[in-house]
């Protein structure tokens, strides 16, 4: 009897760990439940923080935005003023482009009556000098000259006639050109320069068309106008150096007697000498229409204290007609640069072609 209520105790006193190790897996086993609404208030507080920052994020975004918008409008107005200031450049400068041409004409124009009014100054200047020479050997012979009583009065009114007619003989003969010859290398008859047997023009780079202060074409007179009467200064054909040489082409086949070389003189040059002026030059004769072989015609010297017109006679015949002359500058006058030609005639017998 005694020993089964120890058992008992005993039994109590076993199970009693199992119990108390049951209860505190029970605790153990509560607190994490009791710890899980923490840690899931502070997810859902990291979550409305990256919340507002990415709303604030947004916020600042748009309002960068908006101001930028604000801006927009300026910058455009700014582009579209630059868009217009390049256009307009571009339509003057395509109006510039389109100028030369109408420049040119109006260049050409102005010079042509330039010319005219020059030509119609040096004459009137002659007929003034003449005239001037005139009236003094008219005083000089008046006072020479003894009234008497028995002197007819008509003699007088006889002798002012013959100084009229003679005033107007002069004035005719400074009209008429001064070699009375034909010129087969007039280019209004029908004359021309072949470029492909002629030297090339010299380039000067003062010489030029300007359009607002700008350079844009240069501006030189062609080859052919050696085969023109207009001779004033500057209206020359340049050449590089002091040799070159031009293929004509006559007016007609014509069997060439003499040549003409003209220049202008000392007296009217702008720059007080005429050191481009041609000094030796030979003149050629091509036969079979211009493609043949040259046949030597002369060779001569402008003299350039002379005469401004100087006629040559040729050295050689031709046994036929030509229609091509070829004439080469030897030397000028010393001018290092360039040489310069106003005028050359070709003179000759032509083809009867009746």
């Amino acid at each position: 009897m005694s020993g089964r209520p120890k058992s008992r105790r005993s039994f109590r006193l076993f199970r009693a760990p199992s119990e108390d190790a049951s209860s505190g897996s029970s605790e153990s086993a509560v607190l994490p439940q009791q710890e899980n609404p923490d840690a899931s208030g502070l997810t859902r507080s990291w979550k409305t923080v990256m919340a507002m920052v990415f709303i604030l994020t947004l916020l600042l975004l748009g309002f960068i935005n908006h101001m930028k918008l604000k801006e927009f409008p300026q910058k455009s107005r700014q582009i579209y003023a630059l868009i217009a200031e390049h256009g307009s450049r571009l339509y003057n400068y395509q109006a510039r482009l389109r100028m030369p041409k109408e420049q040119l004409e109006l260049l050409k124009k102005e010079s042509q009556t330039l010319e005219n009014n020059f030509r119609e100054i040096l004459f009137l200047i002659e007929q003034i000098d003449v005239l001037k020479a005139l009236l003094r050997d008219m005083r000089d012979g008046l006072h020479n000259y003894s009234w008497s009583a028995d002197m007819d009065p008509t003699e007088g009114w006889n002798h002012t006639e013959e100084m009229s007619n003679l005033v107007n003989y002069i004035l005719k003969k400074l009209r008429e050109d001064q070699v009375q010859m034909a010129d087969y290398a007039l280019k209004s008859a029908g004359a021309s320069v072949v470029e492909g047997g002629t030297s090339e023009s010299y380039k000067n780079n003062k010489a030029k068309l300007y359009w607002h202060g700008i350079g844009f074409l240069n501006y030189e007179m062609p080859p052919d106008i050696i085969l023109q009467p207009d001779v004033h200064p500057g209206k020359c054909w340049a050449f590089p150096g002091s040799q070159g040489h031009a293929l004509i082409k006559l007016a007609r086949k014509i069997i060439p007697t003499a040549v003409t070389m003209e220049h202008i003189s000392e007296k009217v040059s702008p720059s007080g000498n005429i050191s481009s002026a041609p000094n030796e030059f030979s003149v050629y004769g091509i036969l079979k229409q211009c493609e043949g072989e040259e046949v030597f015609l002369g060779q001569f010297v402008y003299n350039k204290t002379g005469t401004t017109v100087q006629t040559f006679a040729l050295q050689h015949e031709v046994p036929e007609f030509l229609l091509c002359v070829k004439l080469k500058i030897l030397s000028n006058w010393g001018h290092p640069d360039y040489t310069c030609l106003y005028r050359f005639r070709v003179h000759g017998t032509p083809r009867d072609d009746s």
